[in-house]
């Protein structure tokens, strides 16, 4: 299935079956305790050398971070060094896929409900009997129907605001960094980097997004490739000949 949800099912369930010679590694930060604490921990040097090098760029810390949240893993680990800083706004930016008003997305903080998925209580998306739905994501990696308890937390508490980017809006901040920077941002990445287009305009010059790259988009390409037939042409994306 290509999908978060089942390859921790499937490496659960040989941890269990195997545990007197089996360790269980996980790299998003879901699961059960101490797991997305440790990833957590490992995760925050990507925070902790960006909330270094903006006080010497910039020569103060960012008004906004933005990143994109399956598991929640590289946004937990961007965040967390930022987290007493109260005048700096965390958004994490979820898989929207075809729009959270319909059933085809992972946008398990804007549309789910708390319960308890892999040893975890958090926000899940489920039925009316607790069962977990499908998700969909351009994205394999955000596509999960849960999301790491400390974004829940975050949620709860008001410190960070969560929103939905389509599949069609991801290919648009795929194309905008390709272009403009050279870089080829992976799919999930691509969420945030246009949740950032949307945010910029509203802020002032003198104001800073800082922006978690969390990975590149060469393994990408040929999912781009697939999906563009179909979204291509709405966004003046059209390479049909």
């Amino acid at each position: 299935s290509k999908t978060l949800k089942d390859a921790i099912n499937e490496a659960m369930r040989d941890w269990v079956t195997n545990v007197s010679d089996t360790h269980y590694l996980v790299g998003s930060a879901i699961g059960p305790h101490p797991f997305p604490t440790l990833v957590r921990e490992f995760q925050s040097v990507i925070g902790k050398e960006a909330r270094k090098q903006m006080l010497q760029k910039a020569g103060k810390l960012p008004d906004v971070v933005i990143a994109c949240v399956g598991g929640g893993s590289n946004a937990i680990g961007t965040f967390y060094p930022f987290i007493n800083d109260q005048n700096v706004k965390f958004i994490g930016v979820e898989a929207g896929g075809d729009g959270i008003d319909t059933e085809f997305h992972s946008a398990t903080l804007s549309a789910g409900t708390p319960g308890v998925l892999h040893g975890t209580r958090t926000y899940l998306l489920q039925d009316d009997k607790g069962q977990i739905k499908s998700t969909h994501s351009i994205s394999a990696g955000l596509d999960y129907p849960g999301v790491g308890p400390e974004h829940a937390w975050l949620k709860n508490i008001g410190r960070a605001e969560y929103s939905a980017v389509t599949d069609k809006e991801a290919l648009i901040g795929f194309r905008k960094l390709s272009e403009l920077e050279g870089i080829i941002p992976a799919l999930e990445t691509s969420h945030a980097i246009y949740q950032a287009l949307i945010v910029a305009p509203k802020m002032r010059k003198d104001q800073d997004i800082l922006i978690c790259l969390s990975g590149r988009g060469d393994k990408d390409v040929q999912t781009v490739a697939e999906f563009l037939p179909k979204y291509g042409p709405s966004i003046g994306w059209d390479l049909r000949f």
